[in-house]
């Protein structure tokens, strides 16, 4: 009985010091990025997220993931599915990691695609709006302006509307 309790602790111990570090998933699903294995790096990122939520690494694999749907890279996915998924998972960074460097950028990139991919209009303003209280010396901040300002109009509509104020 004594063996096998040895035994069970052993695998025990194993197990533990296997566990995956959130380094070695991200650097996991980088490589099945390159290797153009979406599913199972979008896994990984998961993973990362999921195992490691404290982790400095958790916002950079949202955004990963973000920017995987946003680039439409997953096969079989309409695009408006896609879109949403990523502007969902640019709220997420914004939402679960306020103080990270890249907060502000995913809030501003959930309202663009709300507002250029998907034309929802009434959401992309409240999150351009929050987006400029939050945020109004940020870079992105003019840009988040036009948004605003232009949103819902044609090119054409910009152009010309463009050309009047300078008249």
């Amino acid at each position: 009985m004594k063996k096998y309790f040895v035994l069970f602790l052993l695998t025990l111990f194993l197990i533990g010091c296997s566990k995956t570090t959130d380094q070695e998933y991200l650097d996991q699903a980088n490589k099945f990025v390159k290797e153009n294995n979406i599913p199972e790096a979008i896994k990984s990122f998961e993973s990362l997220i999921n195992d490691y939520p404290e982790s400095v690494l958790a916002p950079k694999a949202l955004v990963q993931i973000a920017s995987i749907y946003q680039n439409q890279l997953v096969k079989n996915l309409k695009s408006d599915e896609s879109f949403n998924k990523a502007q969902n998972y640019f709220m997420q960074v914004y939402e679960k990691y306020p103080d990270d460097q890249d907060a502000p950028k995913s809030l501003f990139l959930s309202g663009f695609i709300l507002a250029n991919d998907l034309r929802k209009y009434d959401e992309a303003t409240s999150r351009l709006k929050l987006f400029l209280e939050k945020y109004p010396s940020h870079p992105l901040a003019v840009s988040a302006q036009l948004e605003l300002d232009n949103m819902g109009l044609s090119p054409e509509e910009i152009l010309r509307r463009t050309e009047t104020t300078k008249q």
